[in-house]
């Protein structure tokens, strides 16, 4: 199954299965890449969010006007940080952002319950790798492509450049069938 791709510099399509590394900048507006990436052909996708709670995300998703009916959200900081949560049949949590097998658990299930095009979001790699260690995140990484290949979905994992060794970030960046470069100034430069 192909998945169409609407962003600048990138293939018009991928085959499920494909895993695609967002690298950018601390400051870089990832956002909107995001938002292309989860609108466009998908029956049902997955956030996985290590940097922002579930609300958060759903304003993104509200902001750049992507279909909320199709969107599960996981949110891996509201329990750790106190939060208040509201555990619906779309938002769910896991205890920490560094419960990697618990996040692994749960894109099994979500890619394992739902038909058709699944797109899943990981947003980001660099916090797990910062609450759970560089060689937990790698692994966690692979673990997730080939669940991805496993179920004949599609990924965007974002990591962050600044805060890694660069070693770590060839690391990453070897893992995947794609990757696109997101620069300060909001330029995308994509190899495939």
């Amino acid at each position: 199954m192909d998945y169409t791709l609407e962003i600048e510099e990138t293939p018009d399509s991928v085959p499920g299965g494909t895993g695609i590394l967002l690298l950018h900048p601390s400051t870089g507006e990832t956002d909107r890449i995001d938002t292309e990436f989860l609108k466009t052909d998908t029956d049902h996708f997955l956030v996985v969010s290590t940097r922002t709670t579930a609300r958060e995300v759903k304003q993104k998703l509200e902001y750049y006007d992507v279909d909320e009916e199709r969107a599960e959200i996981l949110d891996t900081l509201s329990i750790e940080h106190g939060y208040s949560r509201r555990k619906s049949d779309t938002v769910h949590y896991v205890a920490a952002p560094d419960d990697v097998d618990g996040i692994i658990e749960h894109i099994d299930g979500f890619l394992e319950n739902h038909d058709g095009k699944l797109r899943l979001s990981f947003d980001s790699i660099t916090e797990l790798a910062y609450y759970a260690g560089d060689d937990e995140a790698l692994e966690a990484v692979d673990r997730i492509l080939e669940l991805l290949e496993t179920y004949d979905a599609v990924g965007l994992f974002h990591v962050s450049e600044d805060p890694h060794e660069p070693e770590l970030v060839e690391a990453f960046r070897d893992r995947f069938d794609g990757v696109i470069d997101l620069d300060e100034d909001g330029d995308v430069d994509a190899e495939f």
